[in-house]
């Protein structure tokens, strides 16, 4: 990992930004996947089929897509009871912490005039699950689960099966979060069928869920026609530390963000340089003993950065501009540093705290903004899975009380027919 030295003056944000270069607005992953989605937009399941044997080596017909019921039921059998504890865990403590957002309708009434806002959810959601070098099962319990506590009747997942066996431990999960429909397929064709809709596979109203760079690309190019959550680039870690911090424990966090893959972003800040010396020690010790230890290298490779800083104000001024996805403080005092902090999608407070508690166990969503846009996003919620309709009901007295202002503003507008529909009511 590379040092920085800091003294007074903090990086730009041009020069964060350099860390994490979006991939997924590459010309030629954009150009790839337009051509993609305009297939499966025209040819429907016969697209989806042939780009899951292209690209995946697994060659289906369109009624192996969806993944039968008797396979799920299956799944629980293949599966650990202890693997089935720790799912059935996560999806209690997970659901718990959504059900306090879910959002409720509201009216209030003002002399004959009554005003409020309507709370739906939406019809049918598509969850897309990424299956390439790894299974995620948490991703199936975090992206399905909010979308059930807002009320969302269908919700569909999709997820690649390169190896061409879905892994049994994402049914169980997908099963424990209510997940109704579970298809075979993934990448830029999953994405377009959900937009789109197939014959095997119906159009869905919002499309979430993290996946590769042809995902991402082709999650922007469909939004319009559905909604979708955010546009997820490379996981993010930023570690504030103080001398109290253990060098172990912020070795290790590190370590377990850059395994994610070679794009990962992992970043320590420090006002102590024997913290440094440490935990790059550390880091030493724990990375021959992982079995990811390539992609980790080649990540911290790439995009690790450790910031040596004059105190944890700086380092603080230095995380909000990063803005990063992650965000620990393993200080000695960490409520005190918490007011400072501005842009960070989860923060983790104190020495135990680590991250993967966030990914797996911990309740709150683990689907964040990341490559800095926790500047003006929020992480996945219920409010994510619903959508809200503004109510308004005149009476005649109520209309009387409004009528000339509202006239007057229609004639500022040069729309007389919007005056007269006010008018026509009080003559």
């Amino acid at each position: 990992m590379k040092l920085v030295r800091f003294n007074r003056k903090a990086p730009t944000t041009a020069w964060l930004s350099r860390l994490r270069e979006p991939s997924s607005t590459q010309p030629f992953v954009e150009r790839t996947v337009r051509t993609i989605l305009d297939a499966v937009r025209r040819q429907g399941d016969a697209a989806v089929l042939r780009y899951t044997q292209q690209l995946d080596q697994v060659r289906l017909k369109a009624g192996q897509l969806r993944i039968r019921p008797d396979r799920i039921k299956e799944a629980y059998s293949q599966v650990s009871s202890s693997s089935i504890e720790a799912l059935r865990l996560a999806a209690e403590r997970i659901k718990a912490f959504h059900e306090r957002q879910r959002p409720k309708s509201w009216t209030y009434e003002e002399q004959k005039i009554t005003l409020g806002q309507l709370i739906r959810p939406l019809d049918r959601v598509g969850i897309y699950v990424p299956g390439g070098k790894a299974a995620y099962p948490s991703s199936a319990l975090m992206n399905g689960i909010p979308a059930k506590v807002a009320g969302v009747p269908e919700v569909v997942m999709c997820t690649p099966i390169p190896r061409g066996e879905i892994n049994p431990h994402l049914l169980v999960a997908a099963d424990l979060a209510g997940v109704d429909e579970i298809y075979t397929v993934g990448g830029a064709q999953a994405i377009g069928a959900m937009a789109y809709g197939t014959k095997t596979i119906r159009k869905v109203d919002k499309i979430v869920g993290p996946g590769n760079i042809y995902v991402a690309a082709a999650k922007r190019q469909v939004f319009g026609r559905v909604d979708i959550d955010m546009i997820a680039g490379p996981s993010e870690i930023v570690v504030i530390a103080d001398e109290t911090a253990d060098p172990r424990f912020v070795a290790a966090d590190l370590l377990s963000q850059a395994e994610h893959d070679e794009d990962a972003v992992s970043i320590l800040i420090t006002p102590s340089e024997s913290l440094i010396r440490k935990v790059r020690m550390r880091m030493k010790e724990q990375i021959d003993r992982l079995p990811r230890k390539k992609i980790i290298t080649a990540s911290l490779r790439r995009s690790g950065r450790i910031f040596l800083v004059k105190d944890l104000e700086q380092a603080v001024a230095i995380a909000n501009a990063i803005a990063p996805e992650h965000l620990e403080l393993a200080v000695d005092r960490p409520d005190d540093l918490l007011p400072m902090v501005k842009h960070a999608g989860a923060v983790f407070l104190g020495h135990y705290t680590t991250e993967p508690l966030g990914d797996y166990i911990a309740g709150p969503n683990h689907v964040l903004p990341t490559g800095g846009t926790a500047r003006f996003s929020s992480p996945l919620s219920v409010d994510d899975f619903v959508k809200k309709m503004s109510l308004l009901s005149f009476s005649r007295e109520g209309l009387s009380r409004v009528k000339d202002a509202a006239v007057r503003m229609a004639e500022m507008e040069g729309l007389q027919a919007h005056a007269q529909a006010v008018e026509v009511r009080t003559r």
